[in-house]
């Protein structure tokens, strides 16, 4: 009976530990959406503004970045919801391709343009903290769900 007892715990333990990951299957069948190119355009650029009027150097624009940026954009879309899932897997993957010492990530969903999504991630500290962090590149995507919503990905490193 307590052998019984231990090999059902064990599995359920197994089955639950396998079931609990935040870190989901990337490159799963995701639809890939239109970015809001203006709206990115402008929140690099007031991040860059704000960076400069506090004495920081101006972020540049990341080819690479962006594209790992596009592709959580699009998994938060597909998924309906806010999330940093797989952020270890974009860190890695970037620190690999382009010799990063330090990735972060800010994102957002459902406001309505890049200012109040800089506003918002002015307001939090941890989301200040990335923008104003010692950082050398970015990348943001932006996109709108089938509804109209943006969806916010930035990517820092250096």
């Amino acid at each position: 009976m307590k052998m019984r007892l231990l090999v059902a715990v064990s599995v359920l333990f197994v089955l639950l530990a396998g079931s609990c990951s935040s870190e989901s299957v990337e490159n799963a069948n995701i639809p890939i959406y239109e970015n809001a190119v203006l709206v990115e355009q402008e929140l690099l650029g007031i991040v860059n503004d704000h960076r400069n009027d506090l004495g920081y150097s101006s972020l540049l624009f990341s080819k690479i970045a962006y594209d790992y940026a596009n592709s959580h954009t699009d998994y938060m879309i597909a998924k309906g919801s806010l999330s940093h899932d797989n952020f270890s897997s974009r860190a890695s993957s970037i620190s690999s391709e382009v010799n990063a010492e330090y990735v972060a990530e800010n994102v957002a969903k459902d406001y309505p343009d890049a200012i109040t999504t800089y506003q918002k991630w002015l307001e939090s500290p941890n989301h200040r903290k990335t923008m104003e962090g010692e950082f050398t590149h970015t990348a943001v995507s932006v996109k709108k769900d089938a509804s109209g919503k943006f969806y916010f990905t930035q990517l820092f490193y250096r």
